[in-house]
């Protein structure tokens, strides 16, 4: 059985505007020790997916579907079940730590009372325990700087302190809402490089939740691509970066920047992306896709294996081999 297994998960919002479906019959699975990265452009549905899972959705929003970890849905939990699990078997980094930390607050603080509250572990302990976790992540004296705040900490620190946080109780499953979005480049490497460490220590499963494509290579073995609140693509990572077959997936890649390209001009996706109150009849990335036909603009897709690879997962009316061609091309661009 899965560790963490999501089936047909929805998420709507009641606004003025009328009914938002942030997300829609979204599907996967992660097992033990296993990174899946969700990727997709902003407004795909990818933050709002796992903060329904956690019970953290605005109090406009409702959701649907079932998030079974252990076994257990997570959707149907009271708040004082979540409670128990949320910072014990399931953590959170969350994409700005400085909104995320209490500005009023040491990080000693803020560290203690995670174990204090799940473990029921002594003050004292719970400070030589914080500190060790962050000796882990790197932070230097430790033990002295777990006494500041989190303003005396830049955005690199914080992020650290962040996951040190997250991995107090030595979670199952991790998850990574764009950790390393608001940091430069040698930081976002050094990051990654302690999650992937941290993960081989610990042993936990880490759902990377990302715009970049570079951060999924690097450290994800399953990737979902996401578009207009929908699931595009579902693979093994090699599979997708090698071998994409939707749209979407062959759009994002062809946008990357490239070393061996001489940067003149930088390649997007036309259009914009949907009106989440006023989705598509069809597919939703139909109205921006080059291969669309009649049939995409009518017709939602299902989410099927493909005929290439029977072991991914695409929501495309177009045969995959006739896509192959595309791909290739973007590969060699």
């Amino acid at each position: 059985m899965s560790l963490l297994k999501v089936s047909n998960l929805g998420v709507q919002f009641q606004t003025n505007d009328g009914v938002v479906s942030a997300v829609n019959g979204v599907s996967f699975e992660l097992e033990k020790g296993q990174t899946l990265g969700i990727v997709g452009e902003s407004g795909s549905g990818k933050s709002q997916t796992v903060l329904a899972m956690m019970g953290l959705l605005a109090r406009n929003g409702k959701t649907s579907g079932e998030a079974l970890y252990q076994g257990k849905n997570l959707l149907a939990m009271s708040p004082a079940e979540l409670n128990r699990i949320r910072g014990d078997r399931l953590a959170m980094i969350f994409q700005d730590p400085m909104t995320s930390l209490n500005p009023y607050l040491t990080v000693e603080r803020q560290m203690t009372e995670v174990l204090e509250l799940h473990k029921g572990i002594s003050r004292r302990d719970a400070k030589k325990r914080a500190i060790e976790l962050l000796d882990a992540v790197r932070i230097p004296e430790a033990a002295r700087r777990i006494n500041m705040y989190p303003h005396e900490f830049s955005g690199g620190m914080r992020q650290r302190v962040m996951i040190a946080m997250a991995l107090l109780c030595e979670p199952e499953v991790l998850i990574a809402d764009e950790p390393t979005t608001a940091l430069d480049v040698t930081v976002q490497a050094q990051i990654l490089t302690l999650l992937k460490e941290l993960q081989r220590d610990f042993g936990t499963s880490i759902v990377m939740i990302t715009h970049d494509l570079g951060v999924v290579a690097g450290l994800c073995e399953k990737v979902m691509v996401m578009y207009g609140g929908r699931a595009m693509e579902y693979g093994s990572a090699d599979n997708i970066f090698y071998q994409p077959s939707h749209p979407y997936t062959i759009g994002l890649l062809g946008a990357l920047p490239r070393l061996d390209h001489d940067g003149s001009e930088l390649v997007s996706i036309p259009g914009n992306p949907p009106n989440m109150a006023r989705m598509p009849k069809g597919c939703p990335f139909s109205e921006r896709c080059t291969h669309a036909s009649s049939r995409c603009a009518d017709e939602l897709p299902a989410l099927a294996a493909s005929s290439v690879n029977p072991q991914v997962l695409r929501a495309c009316h177009k045969p995959a081999d006739e896509l192959q061609q595309a791909a290739q091309e973007v590969a060699h661009v």
